[in-house]
């Protein structure tokens, strides 16, 4: 294996194009795919090739990037990749998939000869962007000198959870922390929402908890992003998010665990997006607890809170 890689990226969403920026970055050829072409072309100038087809996109590669939607387009798109695929080429799923699909994922690779790593990530647009991703991953040790330069240069972090990526342990790990994320979102939604409804200044609240072990950096953040209204563009973005919610109820259900805090968030989620907010940041779960559509409004000193119509 040479020191130069040939990486084919499968999926440049706001996570994947990150990926292929810091990749190329990293001195390695990028081959780019995305199911609609003119959102990968803007990677040409930064140094990747853009191609047309995700068999295009792995002839010759060393390692294959997944960061696609969900598992369906995942599995979709590398069977559609399967005849340019050779054996011991090594893929790396790092979209946010379900349980079943690692198991899918797994014996495709096996039936192919790939060597196949359970790698999504934690992070979002901005530690995408800078490379500082936490990269979850399980795979062979051997091959870890071909895929550690390529989780190098899109995280900081790499937490290996097993040698066995057919294990899903990463994509275990994720959907665990993902439940996280959500619910602290929603709750931080929540307060805001009823603290309106209150007539109560949201920055009492803070005020209240500061210092505390009630306050948290990720509840400030995702309540500021409300209160200025920057929800776009999103971070983590709303019909993500449902889906991501709806992984980690079916993953509770499968193994003998209720989740009704994350069946309430996907609820919310779902609602919000059929607001129209599908492509805001996921703190737009907020609108969720108005019924009618919402309008800015400016509030105190110059902040914003939105305001039933």
């Amino acid at each position: 294996m040479t020191d130069k890689l040939t990486v084919s990226i499968l999926g440049t969403g706001i996570m994947g194009a990150a990926m292929v920026r810091n990749i190329v970055r990293a001195g390695h050829t990028v081959r780019a795919w995305n199911r609609t072409r003119d959102k990968a072309e803007p990677l040409a100038a930064d140094g990747a090739q853009v191609v047309g087809t995700p068999a295009e996109a792995v002839q010759g590669a060393h390692v294959i990037l997944t960061m696609l939607h969900d598992g369906n387009a995942v599995m979709e798109v590398m069977r559609k990749a399967g005849p340019a695929l050779r054996p011991g080429v090594v893929w790396i799923q790092s979209t946010t998939v379900g349980i079943e699909t690692v198991d899918a994922a797994a014996g495709f690779s096996a039936e192919l000869g790939l060597i196949f790593y359970d790698a999504p990530v934690l992070g979002t647009r901005q530690p995408a962007e800078a490379g500082q991703l936490t990269v979850l991953a399980a795979g062979p040790e051997r091959e870890r000198a071909v895929v550690t330069p390529v989780f190098d240069a899109i995280g900081a972090r790499t937490v290996w959870t097993g040698e066995d990526g057919a294990a899903g342990t990463s994509t275990r790990l994720k959907l665990v922390a993902n439940s996280w994320v959500l619910a602290v979102t929603a709750a931080g939604g929540e307060v805001l929402a009823l603290a309106h409804a209150l007539d109560v200044d949201p920055q009492r609240f803070f005020d209240l908890i500061d210092g505390g072990p009630l306050d948290m950096e990720y509840l400030r953040v995702k309540s500021a992003a409300i209160l200025d209204d920057k929800l776009t563009p999103a971070s983590f973005a709303v019909a993500t998010a449902e889906k991501d919610a709806r992984l980690v109820v079916r993953a509770g259900e499968m193994n003998g665990a209720r989740l009704d805090i994350a069946a309430a968030t996907a609820e919310r989620l779902r609602r919000a997006a059929a607001q129209g907010r599908g492509s805001n940041d996921l703190a737009a779960s907020y609108f969720a607890s108005f019924a009618e559509g919402l309008n800015s409004s400016a509030v105190g000193d110059g902040a914003s809170l939105l305001d039933p119509q």
